[in-house]
């Protein structure tokens, strides 16, 4: 949503009445994650996409109508419905889309300021049942802005907000009236906007400098640290969001606290003296993904080191090394996509196979990380 604030804003300010439409729930395959957003005026000015050109159509017909009535509705695309076949959606799924008039209540500006300063928030709307369209604005710390009509359901949902943006989801939950579990009244839409993922890679080596690249086309925002000043240049890693020249250990003191299930440790630098600091400070961390670069021989080697510094078992577990994905890679590009392509794996609970090997929806369970 954040890519519809300009317009949202002009709208606003000129008096423009407008519909917000968001891809809430997606059955098998689809074509746009959860939190995907459109906004439409009344002219028919549009703006962002809700499933990549192929029911656009569709959902602007929606809007139009939601603008006349005022009502918010909730509605489904599928590949067996005649009317989304007919504008493409072939995929094989069905998307569920949320469409209401746009108007900025009490959430929406402590919204945009969340996002513009980069904080970790949720936004959880009634879809269906009672008060439906009500919103509830929930910050990472656990302050919240607005209601969802009922205090005990309010304080259901903040829980759940605050556990959906911790791991970076967005995802449809159902409550009774009062926030009751396995009741389904009323359906709440939980919008995670999490910062994005980091990448702490460390070691000032040519594989570096790929895997920043990759990297950054994924969303990651990307430190390298190399206690050698004169390896870790801005000229050399120009891709990276922050340059670190120090020991691992004594970065991962500093911003260890902030990573989470989403975040990246990989350790390029198949050197002990680097090695043993990073990976022992990594697993002291909540991170969910730590590399380690270098041979079987160098593997066991570090192994021992890990167990004599007092690495137990479900430490070296944790560990992913040799690092990433048995593609055949050479390269330092081509490492990298291995080493991307092992945190994708990792992240969605996947496994590896060729897609062509393997049964069953390509996208999995909807509500991935965004």
């Amino acid at each position: 949503m954040k890519e519809l604030f300009d317009a949202l804003d002009a709208w606003s300010r000129d008096g423009q009445r407008a519909a917000l439409a968001r891809v809430v729930d997606v059955d098998g395959s689809g074509p746009r994650l959860p939190g995907a957003a459109m906004a439409v005026t009344v002219d028919q000015d549009v703006r962002g996409s809700v499933s990549g050109g192929c029911v656009e159509g569709a959902v602007v017909g929606e809007a139009l109508e939601v603008i006349e009535t005022g009502a918010p509705r909730l509605v489904s695309f599928g590949y067996s419905d005649d009317e989304a076949f007919a504008v493409g959606l072939t995929c094989g799924g069905t998307i569920h889309v949320f469409v209401e008039p746009f108007a900025p209540g009490d959430w929406y500006q402590p919204l945009q300021q969340e996002l513009v300063a980069e904080r970790a928030v949720a936004l959880a709307t009634v879809v269906e049942g009672p008060g439906v369209g009500a919103k509830l604005l929930v910050r990472a710390e656990g302050t919240v802005e607005g209601s969802l009509g009922n205090a005990n359901l309010d304080r259901v949902v903040t829980r759940d907000a605050l556990g959906e943006l911790a791991a970076g989801r967005s995802v449809m939950r159902h409550y009774g009236p009062e926030g009751e579990a396995r009741e389904s009244t009323v359906s709440v839409f939980v919008e995670s906007f999490a910062p994005a993922p980091q990448m702490l890679i460390f070691g000032a080596v040519d594989f570096t400098a790929a895997l920043a690249r990759v990297a950054k086309v994924l969303g990651f925002r990307v430190t390298v640290c190399d206690a050698r000043s004169v390896f870790a240049t801005a000229s050399r890693f120009p891709m990276a969001d922050e340059l670190v020249v120090d020991w691992p250990d004594r970065l991962l003191e500093t911003v260890g606290n902030d990573l989470g299930p989403r975040d990246a440790v990989c350790v390029l630098t198949h050197d002990a003296k680097f090695d043993i600091p990073a990976v022992t400070s990594a697993l002291a961390t909540k991170v969910g993904y730590i590399g380690v670069m270098g041979s079987r021989r160098t593997h066991q080697d570090r192994t021992r080191r890990l167990q004599e510094a007092g690495v137990d078992q479900d430490g070296l577990d944790r560990l992913r090394s040799p690092i990433g994905l048995d593609l055949g890679a050479r390269t330092p590009e081509e490492t990298a996509i291995s080493i991307v392509a092992e945190i994708i794996a990792e992240r969605s609970g996947r496994s590896v196979a060729p897609l062509s090997e393997r049964e069953g929806p390509i996208h999995g369970e909807s509500g991935a990380s965004r």
